[in-house]
C-alpha cells in the first residue's frame, strides 16, 4: 500500500443541493501531484470536520475518489483512499442489516437511522494507481464504504430514506445549520462527528 499524503490544506465542505452532489462523477484518469495534493487536503478536510469519510464532491471536486479513518467490526483502524471504487454487497438473501444512524459532512447536524448491510467491500485503486481492497465486516467501516461510494454516483443517504425520514433529517438539520458557517470546516466555529 502506498504511503498517504499528508500535510493538505482544510477546504469548505459542499453541502447537499450543490450540483456536484448529485450527478455521477468522473473517473480518476491522472494519477499526479495534483491528485496527491486533493488526497492530502481532503484528509485534512476529513479530519478537521470530525468524520469519518469524505468524496470528492465534497470539496466540489468532479472525480471518483474517496478518503476514510475509521474502525471496523474488531475496532482496528482502516484508513486509505479510494479511486474509481467497484461496491460488492452480499446477494438480498444473505444480507444482514445494520440500522444504525448515518450522518453526512455535507448536511451537519442531520442524522438518521439508514439501513445497510453490515458488510462490504470496495476495489478500486489508490492515488497511485496501485490496485486497493477494503473490507468492511460491521463497524463503521462497512456502512463508510457504501456511503462515500454513493456519494461518488451523486447519491446522499438521504435518498435512501422514506419521505417521512428526510423532511426529519432536514428539520434537524436546519435547526442547527447557523452554527456552520458556508466554508465549514475551514472556519472551524463548529464541528460536528459524521460519516462523509
Amino acid at each position: 500500500m502506498s504511503e498517504l499524503p499528508t500535510g493538505g490544506t482544510v477546504r469548505p465542505i459542499t453541502r447537499w443541493g450543490a450540483p456536484v452532489m448529485h450527478h455521477e462523477l468522473r473517473d480518476v484518469t491522472a494519477f499526479d501531484d495534483e491528485l496527491a495534493t486533493l488526497v492530502a487536503d481532503m484528509f485534512a478536510t476529513m479530519y478537521a470536520a470530525e468524520g469519518a469519510g469524505l468524496a470528492a464532491n465534497q470539496v466540489g471536486v468532479d472525480q471518483k475518489l474517496f478518503v476514510f479513518d475509521c474502525t471496523d467490526g474488531s475496532d482496528a483502524r482502516v484508513k486509505g483512499v479510494v479511486c474509481n471504487p467497484v461496491l460488492t454487497l452480499p446477494d438480498p438473501g444473505e444480507r444482514r442489516l445494520d440500522e444504525d444512524d448515518e450522518g453526512c459532512l455535507s448536511l451537519p447536524g442531520g442524522y438518521s437511522a439508514c439501513a445497510r448491510p453490515d458488510w462490504s467491500r470496495v476495489d478500486g485503486v489508490d492515488h497511485t494507481g496501485a490496485p486497493v481492497t477494503y473490507v468492511g465486516e460491521g463497524g463503521t467501516l462497512a456502512r463508510c464504504l457504501q456511503h462515500e461510494t454513493d456519494h461518488l454516483f451523486g447519491r446522499v443517504f438521504g435518498d435512501r430514506l422514506s419521505a417521512r425520514a428526510r423532511k426529519k433529517l432536514f428539520k434537524q438539520a436546519a435547526q442547527i445549520a447557523d452554527q456552520f458557517d458556508d466554508d465549514w470546516p475551514a472556519s472551524r466555529r463548529h464541528t460536528a462527528s459524521a460519516e462523509g
